[in-house]
């Protein structure tokens, strides 16, 4: 992750945690789904919100973290998510809410929606002073400047980042370094992503424990 001026390291740092053992989702809610400004929910919870490209399998994500398999919609259309959608989420520390941003990078999105995204992300980015961070869900395959873009985007809004490269199960082991390598210099990074696989649940323990990490960060927007 980054604080916006570095990638936090993929460890807990142990003098920071509020909480003791493994990081656990008891529930999730669905709250609002949100297509304007105005709609947004009171800023009550502190919020991490998940981003990535229309093809990323996000959704696959979401489900396999929160431990709810049809909470966010798996959709066979890449780009299917047009609004921001918040989903409250109990653990065994705080309540936090997890926001489920729109999709980038899919062509057949049509303009005049791809139009209000824009503007609508860019709002929540630049208000939502509960925001602790942004998980960035990357293809481990490939890196598209789509990807580079968000990041460096996120970074000069001094948001922290977590980048996490999702279909792991797709990459072998001997294949995993060279990927390791490809995604960090494709993104501009230091730190090694985290790797995760809906499929096998590969990674999902450490991402719960960095999203801990996140929760624990009294940061607010500029």
């Amino acid at each position: 992750m980054q604080d916006g001026s570095q990638f936090l390291c993929s460890s807990v740092n142990e003098k920071e945690e509020l909480f003791v053992g493994a990081f656990k989702i008891f529930s999730a809610e669905f709250k609002a789904s949100c297509g304007t400004v105005e709609q947004f929910l009171k800023p009550t919870l502190p919020e991490v919100a998940i981003v990535g490209r229309s093809n990323v399998g996000k959704s696959s994500a979401i489900n396999c973290l929160v431990n709810h398999k049809g909470l966010a919609k798996v959709g066979k259309t890449p780009g299917k998510t047009q609004t921001i959608n918040f989903f409250e989420i109990a653990t065994n520390g705080p309540r936090f809410m997890l926001v489920d941003l729109p999709g980038y990078g899919f062509a057949k999105v049509p303009e005049r929606i791809r139009e209000l995204w824009g503007p609508l992300i860019e709002e929540y980015f630049r208000t939502r002073r509960n925001l602790r961070g942004v998980v960035v869900l990357v293809d481990s395959r490939r890196v598209q400047e789509s990807d580079r873009a968000m990041v460096e985007w996120l970074m000069r809004l001094r948001i922290p980042v977590m980048v996490v490269a999702t279909k792991a199960d797709k990459v072998t082991r001997g294949h995993r370094q060279a990927a390791v390598r490809e995604l960090r210099v494709g993104l501009g990074m230091e730190e090694d992503p985290l790797f995760l696989s809906a499929y096998t649940g590969e990674g999902k323990q450490m991402l719960l424990d960095q999203v801990r990490e996140l929760l624990t960060l009294e940061t607010s927007l500029p």
